[in-house]
């Protein structure tokens, strides 16, 4: 048995609540009477009231419940083994693990607010591959291209500041590392007989944009001429950030200085990026509150074609959701036809017996 939807089984805990709420009432309403009657007295009173059928009542109306809950799960059976393509596009995420990266002009941090991007994005993907790169004053590839998201996302958790003790903002290294990712060859040539440009391929660089290293938009020229588009969302805001020294606990205990003492304050260079994003045939955006920013590159990248990955198994299941929904209106049916007094006309014939 597998359903679809499973977590909606949770939805079941409203059977005890029910059976609850009922006793309680019952309660209530036995409390109530006894103010106006003895325990002894009241059957006397109530020649047609019935202890059973409330009950009987309750059971139905659980039942029904609890197989229409089941129906809205989706159980299904029948499972087999059915093949089909896998196809999508390839795509490097670049991320600054620079000092800077962890000013807090952005809630709770650039770097914070960079690792909730990428995280929003993999949730939008579809079978695309991902792989992820960290760069500062030089880059290294953090995982190979993959379509496992799980994993995609462990790796993302590992992701700060301390990776790269070589400080500054090599963009341009880690756009060459993210081609090589997709299969251009890790010596900055297309080496690789099998390589060939298409429009399945792109690089995302999330950054605060301050390049102090190598020529980022040549790179990125470099990258379009091959067929790959760049892409780059800013972290951080133009009126800048100071950049915190933390302890173990993530506590403040000082701020970076410069040679001469003074608090650095880093800014985001976006107009580095556009020049990057447009030198890469790709977009600029700036990623703030919400996801405007994810979805202004989704919605770039599903221009691109997707290329098939080769054929995948997967296993193929029949619903069965019909067979617990007329259970469901069944009961539910049962329940609205029996009332919780007795037949009046039923007791009157007894009375006669009698």
């Amino acid at each position: 048995m597998h359903f679809e939807h499973i977590k909606l089984l949770w939805l079941l805990v409203i059977i005890p609540l029910m059976v609850v709420i009922f006793i309680a009432k019952q309660r209530y309403k036995k409390k109530q009477l006894e103010k106006f009657a003895s325990t002894g007295l009241l059957p006397r009173l109530q020649p047609l009231a019935s202890h059973r059928r409330p009950a009987i009542k309750l059971t139905l109306l659980s039942l029904a419940v609890g197989f229409l809950i089941v129906a809205l799960a989706n159980p299904q059976m029948g499972s087999t083994i059915a093949e089909g393509e896998e196809k999508g596009i390839d795509m490097a995420v670049c991320i600054d693990v620079s000092n800077s990266m962890m000013a807090q002009d952005m809630k709770p941090s650039r770097m914070a607010r960079g690792r909730q991007v990428v995280l929003n994005l993999m949730n939008r993907l579809g079978g695309d591959r991902v792989s992820l790169v960290v760069f500062a004053g030089r880059s290294f590839i953090q995982m190979p291209l993959t379509n496992d998201y799980s994993a995609t996302k462990m790796f993302l958790e590992q992701v700060n500041t301390d990776l790269i003790s070589e400080q500054g903002t090599a963009i341009g290294d880690a756009i060459e590392k993210g081609m090589a990712t997709l299969g251009y060859g890790a010596d900055g040539d297309a080496d690789q007989p099998e390589w060939e440009p298409n429009k399945s391929r792109a690089i995302l660089v999330i950054s605060d944009g301050e390049n102090h290293e190598d020529d980022a938009v040549e790179a990125a020229k470099h990258a379009a001429d091959q067929g790959i588009m760049v892409c780059c969302i800013g972290i951080g805001s133009t009126a800048g950030g100071q950049i915190p020294i933390v302890d173990r606990r993530g506590k403040v205990v000082d701020w970076r200085k410069d040679n001469e003492g003074n608090i650095v304050t880093t800014h985001l260079n976006e107009e580095m990026l556009k020049d990057i994003a447009k030198a890469g045939n790709g977009i600029y955006v700036h990623a703030g509150n919400g996801n405007a920013a994810v979805d202004d590159i989704v919605k770039k990248i599903s221009t691109l074609e997707s290329q098939k990955f080769g054929t995948a198994q997967f296993s193929s299941y029949k619903s069965q959701y019909q067979y617990p929904l007329a259970a469901g209106l069944f009961f539910l049916l049962l329940e609205v036809f029996i009332f919780e007094r007795r037949n009046a006309k039923i007791s009157f014939n007894k009375m006669i017996r009698r």
